[in-house]
């Protein structure tokens, strides 16, 4: 279980994140929803142990705050919103940064698993830079997942904090890298993806919150969050919510302005 309570975070002089309340569950997709600004990149920064914060965060009853580094590592991946090489490693040495060093490091079956799970099996030795915007970022999808390749460990569950995973992807890739979110969760491992795009949100979240300003406006299941007021007011536009024969939700903007 990922814990938050009473959160609260500064950038500068700047409240960010004010009063955050919110639980994520192991076997769970959980999405952070939200417009620009509105705090999500450094909500998930805050969970992965990379911002100072008041207030608790736990993970698997643990302080973040206060846990080792290394113990952090080996419980959870992070995916930055730009994440990126700075030197010209091929695609599988990327990817093998994520495994454990010493004699664990050593598991070319992992890269290969990963590679393959986002699609890039065939450009394991491609350099990096040589690869496209939408294809490095799958790149460093895969070197997340071999960081916590078993969804469950010794200590439980691993899990994978995502920020924006999907936005430089074509709706192909972006499909596929809901699947490996899903399969994820589905193998007892826990997700919280940062997501824009709200009709993706909902074919694959099991829980949202909604963030407006710093705050969780609302938070529960797809149906409880996605609904016209709440969406309305935390983007302050015109949205609708329609439902689809088979029962997905779907959201529509009502209005471009001239």
């Amino acid at each position: 279980m990922l814990e938050i309570e009473d959160l609260h975070l500064d950038l500068g002089r700047a409240p960010v994140l004010r009063g955050i309340d919110l639980t994520a569950a192991a076997g769970e997709v959980t999405v952070i929803l939200g417009p620009n600004g509105s705090g999500k990149s450094t909500l998930i920064r805050a969970a992965s142990g990379d911002l100072p914060y008041r207030g608790s965060i736990r993970l698997a009853g643990e302080e973040v705050a206060s846990t080792p580094p290394w113990r952090r590592a080996a419980r959870r991946a992070v995916l930055e919103q730009q994440a990126s090489a700075a030197f010209p490693f091929t695609v599988a040495e990327v990817v093998r940064m994520g495994l454990h060093a010493g004699i664990e490091a050593d598991h070319d079956e992992i890269v290969a698993a990963a590679l393959a799970e986002v699609g890039l099996a065939d450009l394991a030795q491609r350099p990096i830079h040589a690869l496209s915007g939408g294809q490095q970022a799958r790149a460093h999808l895969a070197r997340v997942r071999a960081q916590v390749w078993a969804p469950c460990g010794h200590a439980g569950a691993r899990w994978l904090f995502l920020d924006e995973p999907v936005a430089s992807l074509d709706i192909g890739h972006q499909l596929e890298v809901m699947a490996v979110m899903r399969r994820f969760a589905e193998a007892g491992g826990g997700v919280v993806a940062v997501m824009h795009d709200l009709n993706l949100s909902a074919m694959v979240a099991d829980r949202m919150a909604l963030l407006a300003a710093g705050r969780v406006i609302a938070a529960g299941p797809p149906e409880e969050v996605l609904r016209d007021a709440p969406l309305a007011a935390a983007y302050g536009c015109a949205l609708r919510v329609g439902h689809a024969p088979a029962g997905a939700r779907f959201v529509l903007p009502q209005s471009v302005g001239a």
